[in-house]
């Protein structure tokens, strides 16, 4: 039996077509490149999706042209079009920046990569992570970003141990499927997270429960017991129940960083991932529902005076088990979900 059944590819179909109407609002007379490559089943089946719902696309199998071909398919678009990226791993074209190169080009760009990291079973859940559910984005993305915005301080409940943020928020930003007021339509798929970091990074003390972090490699990493943070004016002082690798990689951001920050506080929205329900992929996971944090100086949406970009060289996401999340003492996640009223 394969692994997508015709049902999975179905839904790989209307989970994309979904997306195209909904959250990139492509439609003809746009035209619309899909730059793939066959090197995974799930590779074929989102391929195979996207023929369904762009009849008219034109199709470039990567590995079978020239860079420059692909380059010249490119330039041929105009502001507006779309272009979709299924990657094994991630296309090259020298030192081209593809996806930051074309929104230069005022394209629209869907950016589906390292699709490898996700064997077997993990690939169904990456299709289901594609459904895009707007009353559900855009109604509780839009509540979430606006309690953000508003509050004073918050508290990440990961059963028994609490991280308090003692400080109002960087404004918060969407990732959504919603792009009416951003410059650039599109970007890297799946989606659905709200993210921010405290204004006063100094303000972020207490403990965590960790359940997975992100390697060297970039996959994910399940310890067998959670690691419990400890964390201290919003510095990474230590790290119960760690395991060698999670060591390794807090040693390697002091090596270079001097010391361990806290930074990104991420609400994540996609509810096809959760704590029982994980994909290899750290980029993909990220979107997981609940409340991911980032170790290291590095933040590319927030500037802060203590840190000099050229030194700040290391995000590493880590996620915590989240039974609860309050923002100026009310309870804003539980059991699972987001308790946020669109308004």
């Amino acid at each position: 039996m394969p692994v997508f059944p015709a049902a999975v590819r179905d839904l790989a179909a209307r989970n994309v077509r979904d997306t195209l109407a909904f959250a990139i609002e492509h439609a003809p007379p746009r035209r619309a490149l899909v730059v793939f490559d066959r090197r995974s089943e799930l590779n074929e089946v989102l391929t195979e999706a996207y023929r369904r719902a762009l009849p008219d696309g034109e199709f470039i199998d990567f590995d079978t042209v020239a860079p420059q071909e692909v380059l010249d398919a490119f330039a041929r678009l105009q502001p507006k079009d779309l272009v979709v990226l299924i990657q094994t791993t991630s296309f090259r074209l020298n030192d081209y920046r593809i996806r930051m190169e074309l929104f230069k080009l005022g394209l629209k760009v869907i950016e589906h990569m390292h699709l490898s990291r996700m064997p077997g079973q993990q690939g169904l859940h990456y299709i289901e992570a594609l459904a895009y559910d707007r009353d559900y984005y855009r109604g509780v993305g839009h509540a979430l970003r606006a309690r953000i915005n508003g509050a004073q301080r918050a508290v990440v409940d990961s059963g028994g141990e609490q991280l308090v943020f003692a400080s109002p928020f960087e404004e918060a930003k969407l990732n959504i499927g919603d792009y009416g007021a951003m410059k650039n339509v599109g970007g890297l798929f799946p989606i659905g997270e709200v993210f921010t970091e405290a204004r006063d990074l100094e303000a972020v003390s207490g403990r965590v429960r960790v359940f997975v972090f992100g390697d060297t490699s970039f996959h994910v990493n399940r310890p067998a017991t959670p690691i419990t943070m400890i964390v201290e004016k919003g510095r990474v002082t230590g790290a119960e129940n760690s395991t060698p690798e999670f060591d390794q990689m807090l040693g390697i951001i002091r090596a270079h960083e001097g010391e361990v920050w806290l930074r990104e506080l991420g609400f994540g929205m996609n509810r096809a991932f959760s704590f029982e329900r994980t994909v290899d992929d750290i980029g993909t996971y990220e979107r997981m529902c609940g409340i991911h944090l980032s170790l290291g100086a590095k933040h590319g949406q927030y500037q802060k005076p203590q840190f000099k970009r050229k030194d700040a060289r290391y995000h590493v996401d880590v996620f915590a088990i989240t039974e609860a999340v309050y923002l100026d003492g009310e309870r804003v996640y539980a059991d699972g979900a987001w308790q946020i009223t669109p308004a």
